[in-house]
C-alpha cells in the first residue's frame, strides 16, 4: 500500500492509498472444517489449464457454471468522510465465527475496497468489543506445541500493517465468508518486529493512518502469500510465543489471510467494481456497485469486445509507458491516483503529486505479461493535483503521483471511473477463459 499525505487546504488532508502487495491463493479445507466449495487453487499451486484471452467471443465464453444468488450486488462509494481523495468505501459486518450472524457481531464502515491485494484487515478500534471473541489463529508449521498465536506484518508499497490472526464470519451484503482468517490491525497484541519496520513506509494499523477503518482486499488470489507456503519470510508471517517474541515461519494457505469473496457459496469466482463517469473538475462523491462473481449472471457478464488481461502468478500484467517496460503493474481500486514514474511531469516538492501547468492527455499500452492477448493502448488524463482539490471534492479521474517503483504502473481508482473492471479469482473457469486475469 502506497500512501501520500499532503495537506492542500486548511482543514483537509488527501491520501494516497496504494495496496498492491504480495498476491496469494489457493483452496481446499481448513483442518478446522471450515472450506472453499470449489477448486479455487490458483495457477501458483497447480498450473492453469489455459490463460484468459481475447480470442474467445460471445458470451457464451464467459459462462461459469456455478451456484449464483441473484442479491449479488452492495453498494460502494467514494466520499471524503475520513478526510482523503478517491478512497473507495463500502460496510461489512463482523461475527464471531459460525454463529451465523446470531452471535456477537458490529458493522465496520468504510472499509477501503481494493482489488490489488488479498484479504480482511480491520483496525482493532473498529472491532471494538468483538475483537476478544473472535477465534485466534494458531498453528504455523514451526511451532511444535500447534496453540502459539500467529500474527503478520502486511507489506504494502508506502508501508505495513501489524496485528494478530484471528477468525471470523465476514457478510458483505447477503453474502457470509465463515471463519475465514482474517487480519485485526493495530491491536497492540504483540511487538512489531525490526524486521517488519525495516520494510519502510509507515506503520498503516491506526484508522488515522490508512484514512479508513480496514481493508477489504478482493483481488485476485484465495490467500495472500505465495512466498510464505514453502518459507518463513522476514517481515510476513510469524507465531508469537509471548507479547514481546514473534518468530518469523512459513504458512500453508489454510491458515493465511483470505480474500472472502472465494469463501462465498455463490457467485465466487471473481468480483466487479462499477462506477459512474465524473467530470473533468471532480464531484463531491460518487456511488457505484461492487458486484460478485464474474459471467455467472446478467449483470456480471463482461461485454464480447471486452479487453482481456492474462496475470502471472503476483496478479501482475505489464504496461508500456514512454518506451518503459513496468511489468509489475496493476488496475487497483486500492490506490487513489495513478502511479507511475515520468520525470517529465511537475511535482509537488514533497509528496510528488503530479502538477503540470495545463491539463494532459497521456496514453500508455497495457498487456498481459504472458502475451496471450493483444495490446491495448488507453489515454489517462493528468490535471494538476493541488489545483483540483482544492475544490474539496472527493472523486477525481485525472489525479497521478510519481512512483519511484521503475517496474511499476498503478492504474488506481481513477481508471475505474466510467468504467466496469472484472477481477477473476485464482484459475477460475470461465467458459474458456482461466483466472486470474483483469477484463474491462
Amino acid at each position: 500500500m502506497k500512501t501520500i499525505h499532503k495537506t492542500f487546504w486548511a482543514a483537509m488532508t488527501a491520501a494516497s492509498v496504494l495496496l498492491a502487495a504480495c498476491g496469494g491463493g489457493s483452496s481446499g479445507s481448513n483442518s478446522d472444517g471450515s472450506s472453499i466449495g470449489w477448486n479455487a487453487t490458483p495457477d501458483w499451486i497447480t498450473p492453469p489449464n489455459g490463460s484468459g484471452s481475447t480470442s474467445d467471443s460471445g458470451n457464451a465464453g464467459y459462462t461459469s457454471n456455478i451456484k449464483t444468488d441473484k442479491n449479488n450486488t452492495v453498494t460502494v462509494r467514494v466520499d471524503n468522510s475520513m478526510g482523503s481523495i478517491n478512497m473507495l468505501y463500502t460496510s461489512i459486518q463482523v461475527c464471531a465465527p459460525d454463529t451465523q450472524g446470531k452471535g456477537p457481531c458490529v458493522t465496520v464502515d468504510r472499509m477501503l475496497v481494493d482489488t490489488g491485494s488479498t484479504g480482511v484487515r480491520i483496525a482493532a478500534s473498529a472491532l471494538q468489543s468483538l475483537n476478544p471473541q473472535l477465534l485466534t489463529q494458531a498453528g504455523a508449521p514451526d511451532d511444535g506445541t500447534g496453540v502459539i498465536p500467529i500474527a503478520e506484518c502486511m507489506p504494502f508499497g508506502s508501508g505495513f500493517t501489524w496485528g494478530s490472526v484471528k477468525r471470523a464470519d465476514i457478510t458483505i451484503g447477503n453474502r457470509t465468508a465463515n471463519n475465514i482468517p482474517i487480519q485485526v490491525i493495530g491491536d497492540g497484541a504483540f511487538t512489531t518486529p525490526a524486521e517488519c519496520v525495516a520494510r519502510g513506509g509507515a506503520d498503516l494499523s491506526t484508522v488515522k493512518s490508512l484514512g479508513a477503518n480496514g481493508i477489504l482486499e478482493v483481488g485476485h488470489f484465495t490467500h495472500d502469500s505465495k512466498d510464505a507456503l514453502t518459507k518463513a519470510v522476514p517481515g510476513l508471517y510469524y507465531y508469537c510465543p509471548s507479547a514481546n517474541s514473534c518468530v518469523s515461519t512459513s504458512m500453508p494457505y489454510t491458515k493465511q489471510v483470505m480474500n472472502p469473496v472465494a469463501a462465498f457459496d455463490a457467485d465466487y469466482n471473481g468480483i466487479v467494481i462499477r462506477l459512474p463517469a465524473i467530470p473533468a473538475g471532480g464531484q463531491a462523491g460518487v456511488s457505484g456497485q461492487l458486484i460478485f462473481g464474474v459471467g455467472t449472471q446478467s449483470n456480471n457478464t463482461p461485454p464480447t469486445n471486452a479487453n482481456i488481461f492474462a496475470l502471472d502468478e503476483y496478479g501482475t500484467m505489464t504496461t508500456q509507458y514512454h518506451g518503459a517496460v513496468l511489468n509489475r503493474s496493476v488496475i487497483d481500486s486500492g490506490t487513489n491516483g495513478y502511479l507511475f514514474p515520468d520525470d517529465a511531469i511537475p511535482t509537488t516538492s514533497e509528496w510528488e503529486w503530479y502538477t503540470p501547468s495545463s491539463p494532459l492527455n497521456l496514453t500508455a499500452t497495457i498487456e498481459p505479461t504472458d502475451g496471450s492477448s493483444s495490446p491495448v493502448n488507453v489515454t489517462f488524463p493528468i490535471d494538476n493535483a493541488l489545483n483540483l482539490m482544492a475544490s474539496g471534492n472527493a472523486a477525481y479521474n485525472n489525479v497521478g503521483a510519481y512512483s519511484p517503483y521503475s517496474r511499476q504502473f498503478l492504474w488506481g481508482l481513477p481508471f475505474f471511473y466510467g468504467r466496469s473492471v472484472y477481477t477473476v479469482i485464482g484459475n477460475a473457469k470461465i467458459g474458456k477463459l482461466t483466472g486470474p486475469f483483469v477484463a474491462f
